[in-house]
């Protein structure tokens, strides 16, 4: 039988450290490819709003809504005939001014309205509040000095309000403009 040399512990703590570094070698990640420019941001589309074909109908939403005061509340009410509610009226307001149709519900017609911020409203822009616990449940058109007109409910007419009443208020969403940015 032959006999094997015999291998000192010495010499198999080198056999392992350099197994050990060996193997090492092999588990390190390669290196990093340099960096490159990153990918050139493609922007999205800006967003089609909503918009009167002229700004002049602005003024002449004003002048329209207020000629509905005292038009009685219909849910639902898309004429001042049968009665109106709030986006009806706003609705209704924008088709008679400019030939225009906008959604018959505050929701629908914020999503297609551009935002602009409050400190920036001028009269025909379209006020929104959270009157029903969610988000664009209530609207008017915006007449100036602090008002705006509106159908408010089932117990009341076509008026107008002010943005700073406690009611209001405390339940405004913000303002939209119909009108083309610029």
């Amino acid at each position: 039988m032959a006999r094997s040399p015999s291998v000192s512990p010495l010499e198999r703590r080198l056999a392992a450290v350099a197994l050990a570094t060996i193997l090492a070698g092999c588990s390190q990640s390669p290196p990093r490819p340099p960096a490159t420019a990153p990918a050139p941001q493609v922007s999205a589309p800006a967003r089609s709003w909503f918009a009167l074909p002229r700004n002049d109908h602005a003024q002449e939403m004003v002048i329209f809504a207020l000629g509905l005061l005292d038009t009685g509340y219909r849910f639902g009410g898309k004429n001042p005939e049968a009665g109106l509610d709030c986006s009806g009226m706003v609705s209704y307001v924008v088709e008679q001014v400019s030939g225009k149709r906008l959604p018959y519900n505050a929701a629908g017609i914020a999503e297609r309205t551009r935002p602009i911020p409050t400190r920036a409203v001028r009269p025909g822009d379209l006020v929104f509040f959270n009157t029903l616990g969610r988000s664009y449940s209530h609207m008017g058109i915006y007449v100036g000095d602090g008002k705006f007109v509106h159908a408010p409910n089932s117990r009341g007419k076509v008026r107008v309000d002010r943005l700073d009443n406690r009611y209001y208020a405390e339940r405004f969403e913000g303002a939209r403009t119909l009108l083309p940015d610029g």
